[in-house]
């Protein structure tokens, strides 16, 4: 019987030898190149050199090894077609039966702090070549880029004498679902454009979520494999798996926190809608503002801060039933406390928000657009009376805070609180109702608005008047912005105008 050939070249060699080995005694002769071949040799193999079936040299730095007709056209001959065999005879090309092959680590290094040309050098020509000519003749052979398929294969040979048409073509999606995720992570280095003609994806799955919104929909985890970001590389230090609504939970909750840089923040978030916003000037003091936001609703919630949780703060945070708690570190002390609670997840985040664009998938379509990640400059006092000093500051809290509230959106604040959260209203005025009823149920002191977006009536102003609102900032833009402003002064509530709409749908 003749011998089959496979041709091996892997920058990831685990679990290669014991397979090599197998396929050795399988009538397999193995071709491989540079650091593989050394690998298989060492471990006492006999492999032969690509150059010995090219006749021709690894050239150009290794950039020119396995690019040779001698190697494509083993590869891509269709075994039942008489003239591709009779080519193959003529040019004295051998027939190559398997390919096992892992590209160049790009996806590690194109984040590294290193040079274009030295990224550049990371990508990978030749053996997303091989990988692809390989696919494409699946019909007759076997290709392989994930170690965790070489037990799969040989199972099958072992039962079969051979893998299966079905694991063939199976493998064979593998390889241009990779190729793709490889050429759209270097497309996204290289192509400078917002925008480009064609939107490309590169995420690796995670695993597997136990399931989606609901329990009768199916979920995966993704993390991107060329941006960095709080969700990709957060560390899990304790309770059980996160879940397809946790893992959205802890998105916004993170880039609520991530806010205010300057101070201790910490954000409650259930359901996709922050319950609860506060800062302060120790861990204990921010959490428990937090929690003094909406004790009833921050029950099953998640907590995110971003500063480093103490004992006190986690013997606190125990006090209540809590699916997350997520922090840029913890105590010892702290991590013994809240483990405490089997259940409870406790992330460690290690990067800040990094999100360019904001991508919402529709039946068909992808809407793209720039994150909102701005705030206006230019802040105009619109009625005669102006706002005190703090009046100011809490209205610049209350605006971060709204920002990440469903729209139609209104934040009822103190300046390091936010007392009354009113979000997803069809109208506004149902929202401002909302979040001062909130807001006034449990705080008697001075309270501050802000709205994601302009009044189209003056009931907003009317009302807050009625209930003691004491300042206002919303964006401006609505063709009746006079009758707000009108409203404003006959109550001597000092508004602002951000010129700047913060809408989340």
């Amino acid at each position: 019987m003749s011998k089959k050939r496979a041709l091996i070249s892997v920058s990831d060699k685990s679990g290669l030898v014991n397979f090599a080995k197998f396929l050795e005694a399988n009538n397999y002769e193995l071709i491989s190149t540079g650091g593989t071949f050394k690998h298989l040799k060492d471990a006492g193999l006999n492999p032969i050199q690509i150059d010995e079936v090219t006749d021709f040299p690894e050239m150009l730095d290794g950039r020119v090894k396995t690019l040779h007709p001698k190697v494509h056209g083993g590869l891509l001959a269709v075994r039942s077609n008489e003239e591709h065999m009779k080519t193959v005879q003529e040019y004295e090309i051998g027939l190559i039966d398997m390919v096992i092959v892992n590209l160049y680590p790009f996806f590690e290094n194109v984040n590294k702090d290193i040079s274009l040309d030295e990224k550049v050098e990371f990508i990978d020509i030749g053996g997303p070549s091989m990988l692809r000519s390989a696919a494409k003749n699946f019909n007759s052979v076997t290709v392989l880029t994930d170690v965790n398929d070489y037990e799969v294969v040989q199972n099958e040979m072992s039962v079969n004498g051979d893998s299966t048409i079905e694991t063939r073509k199976k493998l064979a999606g593998k390889v241009f679902n990779l190729t793709s995720a490889y050429d759209a992570a270097i497309s996204s280095m290289l192509l400078d454009e917002e925008y480009p003609t064609y939107l490309n994806a590169s995420y690796k799955k995670v695993s597997d979520l136990r399931y989606g919104e609901n329990p009768h929909q199916s979920a995966a985890y993704y993390t991107s494999t060329f941006e960095n970001g709080a969700m990709k590389d957060f560390e899990i230090l304790g309770g059980k798996e996160l879940s397809f609504n946790n893992l959205r939970d802890m998105d916004l909750c993170w880039k609520v926190v991530n806010e205010f840089k300057e101070e201790l923040a910490c954000c409650a978030v259930k359901h996709s809608t922050p319950c609860g916003v506060a800062v302060g000037t120790s861990a204990l003091e921010t959490y428990t503002k937090t929690f003094e936001c909406d004790p009833i609703s921050i029950f099953g919630g998640i907590i995110g801060m971003n500063y480093k949780v103490d004992a006190a703060t986690a013997e606190e945070l125990n006090k209540t039933f809590l699916e997350i708690v997520m922090a840029t570190d913890f105590d010892e002390d702290a991590l013994e406390i809240l483990r405490k609670k089997k259940n409870l997840r406790i992330i460690k985040i290690k990067n800040n928000v990094t999100d360019k664009q904001v991508w919402v998938k529709i039946d068909g379509g992808m809407l793209v657009q720039n994150a909102d990640d701005q705030f206006s400059e230019d802040i105009k006092l619109m009625t005669e009376t102006a706002p005190t000093e703090e009046q100011r500051k809490a209205l610049l809290f209350s605006q971060r805070v709204v920002k990440y509230v469903k729209s139609n959106a209104i934040v009822v604040s103190n300046g390091v609180q936010a007392i009354g959260i009113g979000g997803g209203q069809v109208n506004r005025i149902w929202a401002t109702q909302q979040a001062i009823e909130r807001a006034k149920s449990k705080f008697d002191g001075e309270l501050v608005l802000a709205s994601d977006a302009f009044f189209p009536f003056r009931d907003v102003v009317d009302f807050c008047a009625q209930e003691g609102i004491k300042a206002i900032i919303q964006p401006g833009g609505s063709m009746k912005d006079n009758d707000s402003i009108e409203a404003a002064n006959e109550h001597k509530i000092p508004m602002l105008f951000t010129g700047m709409r913060h809408f989340l749908h």
